[in-house]
């Protein structure tokens, strides 16, 4: 087994694990229960982990986590001239919707 990342909380470790099984890649998350022991033990070893089960695959999980990682925003320009990134669905400036 081979470590891939240590994730800031268990959702996306979760998330991440779930995405890379479904490319058929078998991986674990280990310490996924340690967050409440973090004060007795040093929070930065009570995090989430990756393991992938068959190091021969690391190449294409590390690929896979990567782009997980880097997923790119949806940004759109709003006719008050406000640019609007990330999913939102109206301009924080002037409330309009987002265009079609």
């Amino acid at each position: 087994m081979l470590r891939l990342t240590r994730a800031p909380n268990l959702a996306l470790a979760t998330l991440w694990a779930d995405a890379l099984r479904s490319e058929g890649l078998a991986v674990s998350v280990e310490r996924a229960y340690l967050s409440g022991v973090a004060g007795e033990l040093p929070p930065d070893q009570c995090s989430p982990e990756l393991w992938l089960h068959d190091a021969a695959q690391e190449a294409r999980a590390r690929a896979l986590l990567d782009a997980l990682q880097h997923l790119p925003q949806h940004c759109w320009d709003c006719a008050c001239g406000e640019r609007v990134e990330g999913g939102f669905a109206s301009c924080w400036a002037c409330g309009r919707p987002m265009p079609p």
